[in-house]
């Protein structure tokens, strides 16, 4: 245990080195580390919420609407192909959760029930569920698994477009994770305006291109009598003179989905969005503009006509501008959201927490009081009761703090209130090893053994203790995190990295000092 070869006293030098280059940054100011890529020395400790300040949002996604979409879709696909066949039907529409219909004539039961069967494989089988009885009714029904799977997928897409759209506003290190079935934590450090995100969360952000009807009675559409594979629609922001509703195809020419960047500009002096589509979605806008010249294009977003231009013309370059009553904050908030995606689903609000700044400072303040009052205790501890000694593991103490910290700060781990408690246990235990190692070697002095074959059995001895104490504690950290959420993980994640730094620091670092001291001195009694 006393041989130290020149390549792991490199090691454990290089490592201390690393610790001390990663963890340096942190007692800079802030302009010194806002530049320097995330993996590179220079980053300092990210901080979360109950520390920096910040917003604190729970969400929940609508599913019911998931699966509602879903089976309107599977009725104009429905209502498409009865009239291609020339079959007679009443009463399509959804209802309590299925497509329902009526086939007039009995004569036309069984051919009705071959062609639901067998429409469009990829929308209803075997994602669905037709019945049809000899009376005619039919109804169309998901099957349970492919409910739960649209709504797993909403969620999960759900948080993909939070992420995105948080990022683009430049909030640092936000927290976003799902929790239970249709829920999606969302913690936002520094955020101090949370009405705006809120606002961006809010908007579902889904754009969709389609023909105004030109043929409809508006009157008769505003009281209640809508066409067949029409929908009556709001203005989003109808200026003076200008209409507050419009009658739309059901029917998506072109989906927002097929964007693929957005933009705010001018034109004309006022602002507007630019947008610009995929391969796939210039195609289908320029067939759409061309077989429609003349007749009005309404652009629809979250179910409301935002504008509704005249073709003038057949549009083949993929790209257009989106007009309207827009600030020049709104128009960089609809690209920021049509740049992101939309959501599957509404978000609604269920919980929201505002930390003040003033508060995480507090917490800062005590934390580092705890530690200095706990590292000062250990410190003076351990030179009373092993002198030379305990000065060695105090060298070590210090170099695991600057591994603990430095490894926060290369992972980018964020450091919350009960991490910092994690920190000032970890102290606590660091010098244990040390502690451990120090007894068996007064056993052995009391023994009659050298001063070298004292030091020497000590380690030996108190190793297997060490590690089985580490590792079950380690275990449990693993757990926590695991299992555990929010502030639970911030606690596990410095226990279990201060675990590892206080094993290499009391093995190695603490080992290496008294090899060196030994080879040095040649001692005739241990001083502890």
């Amino acid at each position: 245990m006393l041989q130290f070869s020149p390549w792991k006293t490199t090691i454990v030098l290089l490592v201390c080195l690393l610790g001390l280059i990663y963890a340096g940054p942190n007692l800079m100011t802030a302009d010194y580390s806002r530049d320097v890529p995330n993996f590179a020395p220079g980053k300092k400790v990210s901080l979360g919420l109950d520390l920096q300040g910040g917003s604190y949002l729970l969400l929940k996604v609508e599913l019911d609407v998931v699966i509602e979409e879903r089976l309107e879709s599977i009725t104009a696909t429905v209502r498409q192909e009865m009239r291609k066949e020339k079959i007679g039907y009443k009463g399509l529409g959804v209802a309590n959760g299925a497509v329902r219909l009526t086939i007039r004539k009995p004569e036309d039961v069984e051919r009705a029930r071959v062609l639901l069967e067998g429409i469009e494989p990829e929308t209803l089988v075997p994602e669905t569920v037709v019945e049809v009885d000899d009376a005619g009714n039919a109804s169309i029904v998901l099957t349970e698994q492919a409910a739960i799977d649209a709504r797993s997928a909403a969620v999960q897409q759900s948080i993909e477009i939070v992420r995105r759209r948080i990022d683009e506003t430049g909030v640092r290190e936000p927290t976003i994770q799902r929790q239970g079935e249709e829920r999606i934590l969302l913690q936002l450090p520094g955020v101090d305006d949370p009405e705006r995100i809120k606002a961006l969360l809010g908007q579902t952000a889904k754009m969709t291109f389609r023909l105004v009807d030109i043929t409809a009675s508006l009157a008769n559409a505003l009281a209640g009598r809508v066409p067949p594979g029409a929908q009556l629609l709001e203005a989003a922001n109808p200026g003076p003179g200008e209409q507050s509703h419009y009658i739309v195809k059901r029917k998506v020419e072109v989906s927002g989905e097929n964007l693929v960047d957005s933009q705010p500009t001018f034109q004309d002096g006022q602002p507007v969005v630019s947008f610009r589509f995929d391969t796939v979605g210039s195609k289908r806008f320029g067939r759409t503009s061309t077989e429609n010249v003349g007749r009005p294009f309404a652009i629809v977003l979250d179910n409301k006509v935002i504008s509704a231009p005249v073709i003038r013309e057949p549009i083949l370059g993929g790209t257009g501008i989106i007009s309207g009553s827009f600030t020049v904050s709104s128009a960089n908030d609809l690209a920021l959201l049509l740049r992101a995606g939309a959501l599957p689903a509404p978000l609604v609000v269920l919980e929201e927490r505002t930390v003040g700044p003033g508060l995480g400072a507090d917490s800062i303040e005590a934390g580092k009081f705890a530690s200095i009052i706990g590292l000062l205790l250990v410190v003076g501890f351990m030179i009373v009761a092993y002198g030379l000694f305990g000065v060695f593991a105090n060298i070590a103490l210090f170099f695991n703090i600057t591994l603990l910290v430095g490894a926060l700060s290369a992972l980018q781990a964020t450091l919350t209130l009960p991490g910092i408690a994690g920190i000032v246990l970890t102290v606590g235990m660091a010098v244990d090893a040390n502690v451990l190692i120090f007894e068996r070697i007064r056993e052995e002095v009391r023994l009659g053994r050298s001063p070298m074959s004292a030091i020497d059995a000590g380690y030996k001895r108190a190793l297997t203790t060490i590690i089985d104490s580490n590792l079950t504690t380690l275990f449990a950290a693993i757990f926590l995190y695991s299992f555990g959420s929010g502030p639970i993980k911030g606690f596990a994640v410095t226990l279990a990295i201060g675990i590892v730094t206080s094993m290499f620091t009391a093995i190695m670092v603490t080992r290496l000092m008294v090899v060196l001291w030994l080879r040095r001195r040649r001692p005739n009694e241990v001083p502890i």
